[in-house]
């Protein structure tokens, strides 16, 4: 009788074991599925982006009206900002791509600066015209590659996936269509340096080229880099870390660290820089149970975290809850100022504070100790420029990024209008809006205080 019961319980288990690596293989299954069809559908728009890029630059040499010319340009301009949306969606980081991609950012920026200008006084000239000339042969290149890279890809029923995982595994990745395909891309922009994009343009996007090669710091070894996580985490000595350095051609020089813990069976991925061993991104990999604290007590999880990590004050400027994490987004402060270039993120899971998530690399990127900058208008000059129906509730000095990627001084306000909150962010020394944003649902909704 005792051997019948032990055998049906070996028996439940072993099914109870099937069932659950079953499911936790369809789990797998589906979230691969899922990124899949992210990088396919990301690639597939990057296509259409550029046939239509190619197409509207062709349509812009043909006008003979000043007042088509400028809705033109600027739609030059949106697809090159979708292109390069597409292009980040990508799994490029491991390959070179950086050509093309500042090919998309100068033709961008010489389209807007163009389009919104008075083309009635001052039209296209001869130099621009030969620009958009030769714009429209380069993009061409681009479009006949990506083409026949998309064709073969389709015909062999190749995988992103496996592109990412091959380039992730080795320095030298076996011989692949699509990372050949990116290659030949790259390499035939080479030569656009050679485009006369005119001064302002070529002068502006010297000045805005951002890489991490500015941090303090030296080069770490891989055992410094896993001390490093060792002190960041402030970690026990039975964690299991394996360190491995970005492969060549990467954006930035870097330790990729996986960190194991033995008691949670929890494991924590992180990037960091090698230079410095300044943390990029970090990503805690558990299960989040359903929310116990508040999104306000984990904003002070948040909080505590930056201030053992970040040099400085911050300031938080978004919270959001998805499920059961809430995500914050933080900015530098200085001079009484919200940096907004320097932002972190951070996320925080609802069940017990753990930090989930943190992502740095715009913060990197731009930081640096700026002057006191002088505003022309006071806050009452700028605020008049508002509409008279937005009640404005906070009002804060800021630096933004504008469309074209420069770095301006700026009046925020958050303000009702409605029923929906608003934030507008207007030029401390022009008056002008440089951007106006609707903040969605779980922003604070200020009509109820």
């Amino acid at each position: 009788m005792i051997r019948t019961i032990l055998l049906v319980l070996l028996l439940i288990a072993v099914a109870g074991t099937g069932y659950w690596g079953y499911t936790e293989n369809q789990e797998k299954n589906a979230i691969r599925i899922q990124a899949e069809n992210n990088y396919q559908r990301a690639f597939h728009d990057l296509n259409f982006q550029m046939d239509a890029l190619h197409d509207k630059i062709g349509q812009t040499l043909a006008m003979s009206s000043q007042k088509q010319l400028s809705p033109a340009l600027a739609q030059v301009w949106r697809l090159t900002n979708e292109a390069h949306t597409n292009v980040g969606q990508l799994p490029l980081a491991l390959m070179p791509f950086n050509k093309t991609e500042e090919f998309l950012s100068k033709v961008g920026e010489f389209s807007y600066r163009v389009a919104v200008r008075d083309l009635e006084k001052k039209p296209l000239s001869d130099q621009e015209t030969e620009t958009l000339k030769t714009l429209y042969k380069n993009s061409n290149e681009i479009q006949n590659e990506l083409r026949k890279t998309e064709s073969i890809a389709q015909e062999k029923d190749l995988r992103w996936l496996d592109v990412e995982m091959e380039l992730a595994k080795s320095d030298n990745p076996k011989k692949s269509t699509i990372v050949d395909g990116f290659k030949t891309v790259d390499q035939s922009m080479t030569g656009y340096s050679d485009v006369n994009f005119g001064p302002e343009v070529s002068n502006r996007a010297k000045m805005k080229g951002r890489d991490l090669r500015h941090l303090e710091g030296k080069m770490l070894t891989k055992e410094e880099a896993k001390q490093r996580a060792v002190d960041f985490f402030d970690l026990t000595k039975n964690r299991k870390i394996t360190v491995k350095e970005s492969g060549k051609g990467a954006k930035y020089k870097a330790y990729s660290l996986t960190i194991y813990n033995p008691e949670t069976k929890g494991t924590t991925y992180m990037d960091i820089t090698k230079k410095g061993g300044y943390p990029i991104w970090v990503l805690y990999d558990r299960e989040v149970a359903a929310a116990k604290i508040s999104l306000n007590d984990a904003m002070k999880q948040a909080e505590i975290f930056l201030k053992d990590h970040m040099h400085g004050p911050m300031e938080m400027t978004s919270s959001n809850q998805y499920d059961n994490i809430g995500v914050f987004t933080y900015a530098r402060v200085q001079h009484g100022i919200r940096i907004y270039p320097e932002i972190v993120t951070l996320k925080v899971a609802l069940d017990n504070g753990d930090i989930m998530g943190y992502e740095g690399m715009e913060f990197l990127l731009s930081h640096r100790d700026r002057e006191k900058p002088v505003f022309k208008l006071s806050q009452e000059q700028a605020r008049k420029t508002l509409s008279p129906k937005l009640k404005v509730m906070e009002t804060h000095k800021a630096l933004i990024r504008n469309d074209i990627n420069e770095e301006v001084y700026c009046y925020e306000f958050i303000g009702v209008l409605g029923d929906e909150t608003y934030q507008i962010f207007v030029d401390a020394n022009e008056g002008d809006e440089e951007q106006v944003k609707k903040l969605k649902e779980a922003e604070p909704d200020y009509s109820a205080m």
